[in-house]
Parts: C-alpha cells; structure tokens; sequence
C-alpha cells in the first residue's frame, strides 16, 4: 500500500501529461495555497500551476547538480550584477515542451492560462541589454548542458518601476516579490560572511612569511536564494544563486528596552540595504559607497560559496583551473580578482605566486563598453575605508604587472601609467577593467568591431602587452524567449514550413529563404505581423488612451535610454515628419508609428530630459487634427521584459541609430530582426555582422563609420555648420529651442539645444542626420510596397542563425572556458 502511494506521488508530481499536472494543479491549490477552486483568485491558479510546473524542474535540476558532482565536472560561474530573466512560467512550460498540457489543465480548471500567466512579476533582477545577455546565456548553457551558475543578488526591489508624470520620468519601487516568487528556495543554511571597513593586521608566520588579518570588521552575512533554470528539451536544469543581504545582529534588545526602537533594528536595516535595490543612484557619495558594497557583497559571498564547492571533493588546489571557469561580466563583479588572492593568500595559506598563476587562469572577463568614461572607476580612498585588504592586494598586483612591463618596454614610462590598475591623472582611482584584463586569461568583445575597437583603441597597451588575449565572442539571443515564446504566430508559421529543430538550431531558418519568394507565405507572414500590430496598438489604447493605426509603419526605438544611443536623433527626425505633414510639402508620407520604450538611470538628468521632450513632443503631434493618424509618437513606460515581449513582435522597422563606435554590440536589433523587423542602423556594434547576414540589400544604412567618426572629430567638428546648412533641422531645432512643444516652459529644453550647438554635439547627431531622413526616405519607398517588404523580412529572419545565443555559448566554452557538455544518465 505504501509503494502504491509512493507511486502515486511521483505521478503527480513529476508526470508530464494533462491528467498528471492537473492533479498537481488541484494538490497545490489545496495543500500549498489552502484555497478552494470557487474561492481562488487568479494569483492562487497562478501560484498552484507555478508550483505544478515548478515540481517538473526540481527533479531534472536535482538530477543535474548530481550528474556534475558523479562526473566532478568542470563548471561555469557566471558572474553578474543582473539577471533580467522576465516571467518564468511560460518560459518554463516551453523549455519542458507541457505548454499545451498545462493549457487544457487549466482550462479544464475554468482558467485561460493567457490571463493567469499575466498575473506574475516579471523579475525585477537587471535593467537592460547587459542583464538580458545574461539571462540568454544561461538559457543557452542549460540547452546545451553545459555545468553552469549564475550569480548574483536578489533586489527586493529591483531598478525602479517608471512610470511618467507630466511627461517626466518618476521611479517607483518595483516590490516584485510582493506577494513571494514561486521559482525560488530560499537557502537558509547557505550563508556566509562579508566583510567591510576594518583593518589590516600583517604578522610574519614561522616560515618567514607574512601573513595578514583583516580585522574590526563590519559583517554582512549573505543568504543563498536558489532558482532552477531550464534548458530547452528539460535535460539540463542549471542553478541561479542569487545572494540576499541579512544582518549578522537582527535585534538589539538593549536599545528596544531603553525605548530606542528605531536603533534597536537600525543594523539590520544597513545591512539589508545591499541587496534592496539594483544600481543605487551614485550621485552622491552615499550612493557609491553602497554600490561599492554591493559589488563586493556578491563577488564575496560566490567566490566562498565556489571555493567551498571545490574543496569538499578535492585535496589540494592544483586542479581549481581545471573544475572552474569565472566568466566576469563587465567590470561590476571585477573585484572578484583581488577577492580571489585574499581568500587563496589570507584565509587558506596559499603562496602569493601560486595563488595568482591560479587566478589568472580561473578568471575571464567580458567588456561591454568603448567608451571611457563608461568604464567603472573607485576612487582609492573608497577602497581604504570599504575595503582595506582588497586595495593592498590590488597595489601589490598592480606593482608586479608594471615591473613586468618595465622590463619588456624600458623608459616608457607613460606606457607604465596608462596601464597601472591605479589612475593617477584624475585624483588616483582604481581602474577595474584593467584589475580585470590583467586577472583574466582571457577577454573578449561581444561584435567584430567592437573587439576590433578594444584593441586598437582603449586597450590597445593590453594588446600590445599580450596579443591574442582579446578575442571576439559576438553576442546572442536566446530563440526559445524571442520567438517561440514571444511570437507563437511566427513559430508556428515557420515550424510548419522546416519543421521546429530551429529552436535549439536556430541555422536552420537559413531554409526560409526560399519561401520568401513564395506568395501564400509571404501572405501568411504578413498576416502574423499585423495581428501582432493589432495586438500591440491594443494595449497601447488600453494603457495609455493612444489610437494608433494597425496599418502605419511600426517604427520601434526600444532600449536604455542614453545620449549615445540617440533616441534624441529620432526625435529629429519625428518633428521632421511633423512639418513636412503639416506644411504639406510631403502629401505622400507613409503613415508611421513611432514607439520608444527605455528608462533612464535616475541621475542621468539630461536622458531623464530627453524621456520628457518624447512626450511633450508626442502630446502635440497626437492631438494635431490636422496630423491625424499619419503621424503618432508613443513613449511606453516601464520597459522590462514583459514589454519586450509584446513589442517585438510588431515591428515593422528596428532603429538601431547609435553613433558609429559607441555601441558594443546591442541585442535588441537582434530579437527585432529575428521577428521580421527591418533594421535601419549605423555600422555600428552587431548591426555589422547582421548586415552581412542579411544582404546589404534588406537592411538600411546610413551615417558616418567609425572611422569617419575618429576623423571629423580630429578634424574639428563645428555642429553650426550643419545647423546653418540644413533647413530642415534648423527648423527643427528652433522649435525645440522656442518652446514649441513646451510653451509652459519655453526654455525647458534648451540645454538638449545647447547640448548639439554649443556642447560640441558629442555624438554627432547633426552631422547624421540628413543621411538619416535621406535613409528614412528609402524605407517609406520600400513600405510603399508590402510584397517586396513582407520579402525582405523574410530574408532578415532567414539571415539570422548565426544570432543565436547558443552559437555565442558554444564558442564561449570551447574557446575561453573549455568545459564539455554533462548529460544526465
């Protein structure tokens, strides 16, 4: 009788059919959530069908983590400040193929799983592109059942919800875990020590050595949180350990008793600062500290946690390369070098030169950014007061390395200070790119000409130093997330043409060119994409009472909003289309839709500005009657994942409009064209390799190159120029200038005025913009002809295999990491 039982159990929790998850539906619905069916809102089916499903993970996930431990396997770390993972529950369902399972159990329920599915968060874990890579490459790693972790922090709170006030962006806590997170266990015995401020003790040890104490500490204990991810075909569940900040004194009951109940808990509230909130706005010196902190807080606490790891199941510290790859994305977990020799040197004993040979090959570090002011500085009196132990270590590194390169390029002393991991131009500050080139073996760009640009430009030193450590890895996008989840239309439309290998194989829409000649489908892949339109201008008038035209050109501009990515240049460009209708110089315009989603760092005033001069542009040209629905500007507020997803698949046309040489690589033009959206672009970032992809003919160019870029500027660029010389943007610009669209305030936009004409326009924007309307022109002609559009779209989703997130991975692990595929047995 109890082996029936046990029996029983097992079927329904880990049985894949209808019958089996509906049963696990009803147990949870009563025995996790306490509710009856004619009671339960619709958060109790989400939880109940949340936790059915979640049941399917946590025996392939167990599985998995036993397989690494039999096979004692090497394993990835990927360290990250963000995981923009989204929703989960759709995700899940896919990757676990019980998508249509849950679907008719739910249903059989009286729910639509459409509905319930809407009611979860999405998780509040990254801000943009950077945390949205992350969340793909573990997708991928799982797919590909490659042994990985991803770590990072659990924000309470997240980046902020935005929402927009007058016009103007205002941040809002984003309480994500309000109401819990089904996905997570919450791992109480996983916890360990972080220190900060404190000082340094050295004492010389028997054998001559010195040896340090980092004592009179401040401690934060870090709590591992646990969320299975799953890779596509549910073989491979991988970890993400996400570390939440709790204090090592809760309660002080002597200052409660005395009446002091703020003091009391005023330790706990410091402590759990550090994992409240994604990116602190660190305009003020409080707000740098605590990101400081809450970079080390995370590094600290996985590399314990992976130290610990290796050393239940190995003796010695010889093979730690060989069972563990750190891949560091971007500078935020830089740290984890100098931790690395603190935990090696000062808490197991290793010798410094020992311990950093096993540094420098455990470590590899991802750059993101060419832009120098965008690389991550600490000033080093930061580092004294927050992290004593850690500067010692990063001078003592840095001393070493530049002795090593006095010796093989003599009397250069200004390559000696370009180099040093301390800046001593500008007040001495840590430059933690190079505390991470110089402790990694390797680092890679994410495009051709981004890596092309890091070697020859911002580390050209490191190039020279060590030429072939840099390489290339071009980012990618998971096709699970941005197709099959996102446009079930498209998916369905291209899985019964070729068949549904693409989804883990995504070079096989290579096999859609050929339909793209082919009448019947281009006429189904049209219709896919206007009931995604329908879709989108749907929610746009339920949220924000806009009407737009289903028919118009969908012109999406989604993605963080920053001077250098130009949202500013379209803007041009709109007000551009707005005289031309209203002096009807252009009587034939295509009606067009401008969409553009981003938030803007809460101390980024001049972005914050721009989010402002959207939507009072936008109030102007919606309620001009005699603009009508030939022009519409939407700005979408609180773009996250959830956003994307609807979004995405409606565009029409992708406007990837950086300045020639800023962009790394970008991922949103990627997920755009892999859904049928035309790109217009710069060369600029990936937009190179997806034009050789596509076919310069199906993608619309324009603009200086980065090397034209270098040029003007060395020549001396003079924005008057261009503003004297074009009509059209002088136009534009007095209006902006005049308080056309702000007559409540008419300077309310003259620093985005003086920004172009007086400020130098840093990012060239006038010197883009006549070969950007030109370049616009050309994609009115070709939207003039939908057959030959619906053909070009085709081909650009056809083009885009190499954009896979899996392609990107795959590289990752037989080029950087080398660790082999682990399959459950």
């Amino acid at each position: 009788m109890k082996e029936r039982r046990a029996s029983v159990m097992h079927y329904q929790s880990s049985g894949m059919d209808k019958e089996a998850i509906r049963a696990a539906l009803y147990q949870h619905l009563t025995y996790s959530i306490s509710k009856y069916p004619m009671t339960a809102t619709d958060r109790d089916w989400f939880m109940s069908a949340a936790l059915a499903v979640r049941d399917r993970l946590v025996e392939r996930w167990m599985e998995s983590m036993q397989s690494y431990y039999r096979t004692d396997a090497k394993r990835i770390y990927y360290l990250s400040l963000e995981f923009l993972v989204g929703r989960t529950f759709s995700n899940a369902m896919l990757n676990l193929d019980i998508y249509e399972e849950c679907k008719a159990a739910l249903f059989e329920a009286g729910q639509n799983i459409e509905r319930i599915a809407e009611v979860e968060f999405d998780a509040a874990l990254g801000n943009g592109g950077l945390g949205r890579l992350a969340a793909c490459f573990l997708d991928s790693m799982a797919t590909l059942n490659l042994p990985c972790y991803g770590y990072g922090i659990r924000y309470e709170y997240g980046m902020f919800r935005q929402r927009i006030e007058d016009g103007c962006q205002m941040e809002h806590p984003d309480n994500w875990l309000r109401y819990g997170n089904p996905w997570e266990f919450s791992r109480p015995e996983v916890l360990y020590p972080v220190q900060f401020h404190g000082k340094v003790l050295a004492y010389q040890h028997h054998d001559g050595t010195t040896h340090h104490h980092w004592v009179d500490t401040d401690t934060v204990m870090a709590m591992a949180y646990d969320t299975p991810v799953p890779g596509y075909g549910g073989h491979t569940v991988n970890n993400m350990r996400l570390w939440s900040a709790k204090s090592s004194r809760d309660f002080d009951l002597r200052y409660f008793n005395q009446g002091n109940y703020i003091q009391a808990v005023a330790n706990k509230n410091e402590s759990e600062n550090l994992s409240k909130v994604l990116y602190p706005d660190d305009s003020t010196e409080m707000g740098r500290e605590l990101r400081l902190k809450q970079q080390y807080f995370f590094v600290g606490a996985s590399l314990q946690d992976i130290l610990f790891r290796y050393e239940k199941h190995h003796g010695t510290w010889d093979e730690l390369p060989d069972k563990v790859a750190i891949q560091l994305n971007d500078t935020h977990p830089a740290i984890a070098v100098a931790e690395m020799m603190r935990l090696l040197v000062d808490i197991h004993h290793q010798r410094w030169n020992y311990a950093w040979d096993l540094t420098t090959r455990v470590f590899s570090y991802t750059n993101h950014t060419l832009m120098p002011e965008a690389l991550e500085t600490w000033p080093v009196s930061l580092f004294e007061n927050i992290l004593p132990r850690h500067l010692e270590i990063i001078y003592q590194i840095n001393h070493q390395f530049l002795q090593d390169v006095m010796h093989r390029f003599p009397g250069d002393a200004e390559l000696l200070r370009r180099m040093s991991i301390i800046d001593e131009s500008s007040g001495r500050r840590i430059r933690m790119a190079h505390l991470a080139i110089i402790g990694s073996h390797t680092v890679n760009g994410v495009a051709k000409l981004h890596t092309e640009l890091m070697k020859s430009t911002i580390f050209a030193d490191f190039e020279r130093y060590s030429p072939g450590k840099i390489i290339n890895m071009t980012n990618g996008v998971t096709p699970r997330r941005w197709l099959n989840q996102a446009n079930p239309g498209l998916a369905g439309l291209i899985g019964s043409r070729i068949g549904h290998g693409w989804v883990s194989d995504l070079d096989q829409l290579a096999q859609l060119r050929k339909f793209a000649e082919d009448a019947a489908f281009r006429e189904e892949f049209a219709a896919i994409k206007r009931a995604n339109k329908i879709r989108l201008a749907d929610m746009i008038h339920h949220s924000l009472k806009v009407q737009v035209n289903p028919d118009s050109l969908f012109d999406i501009q989604i993605k963080r909003i920053h001077e250098y990515k130009r949202q500013l240049l379209n803007m041009l460009h709109v007000i551009t289309l707005y005289n031309r209708i209203r002096m009807g110089t252009h009587p034939d315009i295509v009606p067009r839709t401008v969409i553009i989603a981003g938030k803007a760092a809460p101390g980024y005033a001049m972005a914050k500005l721009i989010i402002r001069l959207i939507n009072n542009v936008a109030d102007i040209i919606n309620h001009d009657p005699q603009v009508g629905d030939r022009l519409k500007l939407v700005f979408i507020p609180n773009y996250d994942v959830s956003n994307a997803e609807r979004i995405v698949p409606a565009a029409d046309l992708s406007e990837q409009i950086s300045t020639a040489g800023t962009e790394a690589s970008g991922t949103g033009n990627m997920k755009l064209a892999l859904n049928g959206a035309l790109t217009i672009g710069t060369l600029d970032g990936a937009n190179i390799e997806i034009m050789e992809e596509v076919g310069r003919d199906n993608i619309f160019i324009f603009g200086l190159t980065a090397d034209e870029v270098d040029n003007l500027h060395r020549q001396g660029y003079n924005p008057w120029d261009y503003y004297h010389g074009n009509a059209e943007l002088k136009l534009t610009l007095d209006m902006i200038a005049s308080g056309y669209f702000s007559p409540d305030e008419p300077q309310r936009y003259q620093a985005i005025v003086d920004a172009l004409l007086q400020r130098g326009d840093h990012y060239l924007l006038l010197a883009d913009y006549a070969s950007y309307v030109a370049c616009q022109e050309k994609v009115d002609a070709l939207y003039r002809d939908p057959a030959q559009w619906t053909r070009q779209a085709i081909l650009n989703v056809a083009g885009m295999g190499k954009f896979s997130s899996d392609r990107t991975i795959r590289e990752y692990a037989e080029q950087i990491w080398h660790v082999k595929p682990v399959t459950n047995s």
